[in-house]
This record gives structure tokens, sequence and C-alpha cells, in this order.
């Protein structure tokens, strides 16, 4: 039988950050042999993932990762069962570590790494959802994550000209666009992107409210509420919140592109918030 010394049992774990007696207890197991003893841990790791999993996970961050290029881009929601871990720095690695493997490979295996997070942190870790976009044609993608990282924005915004993104003033009105996301919480980009459903069901619900109003009325009332309401609803629409909602966000932008000198437009977004997965 191999000797334990506490000089390896200290090595193992900081190898893989597991208690001290599970430690001594895999390496005396392993026969001192630490990479044995590293996988002894891991397989007693997923026996951990496995018996956590039914415990629910309600709270945890979400995550974004950005290629240098800005041409692809990760959203991801990964939760954990506490608040208390979900501001834990090696929780917050993690979910780094997962949306900077997603993005250099749509397809890479993440159970490996889940499960060695849960071991870590002794709590059921979940990623519960993740977006991968790919940029197409002349633009730039870009994220936001809020303070706490409960609220985090992906948003793809494209221009005439490859140059355009190099520019300083489009980069602050991409920045500024995902603030506005994050703050408005608008639902499509414009009026284009409500679906038929979701319009004639606010129409009926305004037109129920409305139905004492004289017919001549009707019309001129049902059109300023659906103003109101796509004001709302759609990001270009709404008020621009760095300008106290002075402006429209379609305003805005198109000012910045009169400044640079090109045609400058949101194609895409996303909006994750922690606990909207399961809706």
């Amino acid at each position: 039988m191999a000797e334990i010394t506490a000089a390896d049992v200290g090595k193992l774990r900081a190898m893989t950050n597991a208690g001290l007696m599970d430690c001594k207890k895999a390496l005396t197991e392993a026969n001192g042999d630490l990479e044995a003893a590293v996988d002894i841990l891991r397989t007693k790791g997923k026996a951990t993932a496995a018996k956590k999993a039914g415990r629910a996970a309600n709270e945890g961050a979400i995550a974004q990762n950005i290629s240098a290029d800005s041409r692809t881009g990760v959203l991801a929601e990964i939760n954990c069962e506490t608040d208390f871990v979900a501001k834990n720095d090696a929780f917050k690695d993690f979910c780094d570590a997962i949306t900077r493997k997603l993005t250099e490979n749509s397809d890479a295996s993440l159970e490996e790494d889940r499960v060695a997070a849960v071991a870590k942190l002794g709590e059921n870790i979940q990623i519960s959802r993740s977006d991968r976009w790919q940029m197409e044609g002349n633009g730039a993608l870009a994220s936001y994550i809020h303070t706490g990282a409960k609220v985090g924005v992906l948003v793809e915004v494209g221009t005439g000209s490859a140059d355009t993104v190099n520019k300083d003033e489009f980069k602050q009105l991409v920045r500024d666009i995902t603030l506005q996301i994050a703050a408005g919480n608008p639902q499509s980009v414009d009026r284009n992107g409500v679906d038929q459903a979701v319009l004639d069901r606010e129409k009926a619900i305004l037109a129920e409210q409305m139905k004492d109003k004289p017919p001549q009325a009707l019309e001129k009332i049902m059109t300023g509420k659906m103003e109101k309401y796509y004001q709302t609803h759609c990001l270009i629409d709404q008020g621009f919140v760095k300008q106290n909602g002075e402006i429209s966000v379609n305003e805005h932008i198109a000012s910045v592109g009169k400044v640079v000198g090109d045609e400058i437009n949101v194609r895409r977004f996303l909006r994750y918030q922690v606990g909207d997965s399961g809706e």
C-alpha cells in the first residue's frame, strides 16, 4: 500500500477542489496514483450529480460570449439551486467556460463540465437553454449582461458597409441597443415581427373595452391604442431610454447612420431572464 502524504492530498484537492477527506479516500483507493484518484472523484461526482438532479434549480445566471471578430455569439441560461452559488466565482467561471465552448463549437459536449461543476459546488446545476448565432452579411453581434446576471441580451445589427463596424459611433450605438433591450423588454424588432394572433387578441380586448363608444370615434381610438402597443412592444418604436424617450430607437439609429454614412438596422435579438426558460 502506497503511503498517502499530506502533499499528495493537497495536490489532488488543488486539481479537483474536492474535500480533503474525499481526496484522501480516493488516493487510498487508487493506491497513491494521482490520475486514478482524479478519475475516482470524477466518477463519484457523476453519482453526486445524479443524486442532486431532482433538486430544484431556480436560481442561476445568464452568460454570454462573443467571438473576437464579433461574428459568432452565444447566450445561455445556467441554473443552480441558490443565489449564493450563483454569485460564486467558481460558478461564474463555469458559465464563462460553457459559453466559450459553445462559441467555438455549437456541438460541444457539456455534460462532463456540468457534472464536474455539480461535484465542485455541491448543487444541482443545469444548462437550461442556449442560443448560438452566426453573423450573416455585414454588421456585428453584441451582447450585454445586466448587473447581477439575471438578464442578458444578444443582438445582431446589420450595416451596408463592412467598415462601419470599426467606427466608434457604431460601437456605441450597438451598446446602447443592448441596454435598450435589457431595460425595455421588447417582444419584436418591429411591427412586422408581432404575431398576428397576438395583434388579433389585443384588438379584440380593445374592442370589448370600447364597445360603448360611438362608431365614428372607435377607429381613431383603436388606432391610437394600437400605436401605444407598438411603442411598448416593438424595439425600434420604443422611446430611446438614454434620451428619456424624447426620440424613438429608430430615430436614434437613423441619426447614427447619417453620422457614419451608412444604413444600419437591427436584424434580430434575444433577451434572456433567469427563470423564463420554462415559459
